[in-house]
């Protein structure tokens, strides 16, 4: 059997469930891989097949999307060209975690794919809400990356065929400690804004993991260093709590580490709102802004903050059998 596997790479998370998720599918058949997107840091332990453009947005500096160099860099004629040229009746199957590049040569095509992403169930109807639905956003979400059948993971299982989050090997291997730092991953903010805040909590010692900066550098109780996966892991590993942004696979790792988590969903980025409600919902604090008038908030949380419970068994394999026994 000829497989297909399609990974966002806007961003890190989809790179990281695809470590596990990859040797799970080359158990049923050659798996060759496709990656859309440019703002992943995390380096591929696998071959890709196809590099593509693809069709994503561009991490900015003040804490949220920058909606111009998105613009930019959106090639929309290359896109469609990446589309056209992927030879997709080549594959007896296409499993796609919301890349956009093989999911819409499957529609174009009438071929079915099968959607395996946290995505799937963002947009579920018992999933919880923000206070203001973004329909613009919503509407991105539902259409981006088109599939004939959905398997979502969420931070919670709330109905059939939605799982708790893959929790990759790498995690689940490491020894849980508290050192007394914190772990900063905020990417929509540079370092100099993060400094900045942070410094202010002068009796705090923030281990900060940025997008911005090539170099270790250190100013006064906050540590800057380049994206690394494995530093990053044991970061977290060793930390009194994660303050991060809104994505999925992060505040899963610092929940299933048993770390207090305060969490800043980036603004314009509808699902990140979409998870902060969820976390929300299950006890974890959320703040809009690195702002001053959230330095209570932020101080309560270093001060008083708790570990939120949850259950995250490693289920993969059964969920990716149960996918092919359906199919």
């Amino acid at each position: 059997m000829r497989i297909l596997y399609g990974i966002q790479g806007t961003g890190n998370g989809h790179l990281s469930r695809s470590m596990d998720i990859v040797p799970l599918l080359q158990q049923h058949g050659d798996v060759d891989i496709i990656v859309s997107g440019s703002q992943g840091d995390l380096p591929l332990p696998f071959p890709v097949k196809y590099k593509c453009h693809g069709f994503g947005f561009i991490f900015g500096k003040s804490g949220g999307v920058d909606i111009w160099k998105t613009f930019v860099k959106a090639k929309t004629r290359k896109f469609l060209n990446e589309i056209s040229e992927l030879p997709i009746d080549d594959y007896d199957v296409v499993i796609n975690d919301f890349e956009p590049v093989s999911a819409w040569a499957c529609y174009l095509k009438d071929k079915p794919c099968i959607g395996l992403s946290h995505q799937a169930a963002v947009l579920h109807e018992k999933a919880p809400l923000p206070a203001d639905t973004d329909m613009m956003g919503k509407l991105i979400l539902k259409h981006y990356a088109p599939v004939t059948k959905q398997y979502g993971f969420h931070f919670k299982s709330f109905g059939p065929n939605i799982f708790t989050p893959v929790i990759r090997q790498q995690v689940r291997d490491q020894k849980i400690e508290d050192y007394g730092h914190y772990t900063v991953y905020l990417p929509a903010y540079d370092d100099k804004r993060l400094v900045k805040r942070l410094t202010e909590f002068k009796d705090i010692e923030w281990d900060v993991f940025s997008k911005h900066n090539k170099k270790i550098f250190r100013h006064k109780n906050v540590s800057i260093q380049p994206i690394n996966n494995e530093a990053f892991i044991r970061s977290m590993a060793t930390s009194s709590g994660v303050l991060c942004g809104g994505g999925f696979e992060t505040p899963a790792e610092a929940l299933f580490m048993k770390k207090k988590l305060l969490v800043i969903p980036m603004k314009t980025q509808y699902e990140q709102q979409l998870n902060a409600a969820a976390l929300k919902d299950m006890g974890v604090p959320v703040i809009k802004s690195l702002k001053e008038k959230h330095f209570e908030t932020i101080r309560n949380w270093l001060d008083n903050g708790k570990v939120i419970p949850v259950n995250y068994p490693n289920s993969t394999k059964q969920i990716i059998d149960m996918v092919f026994k359906e199919l």
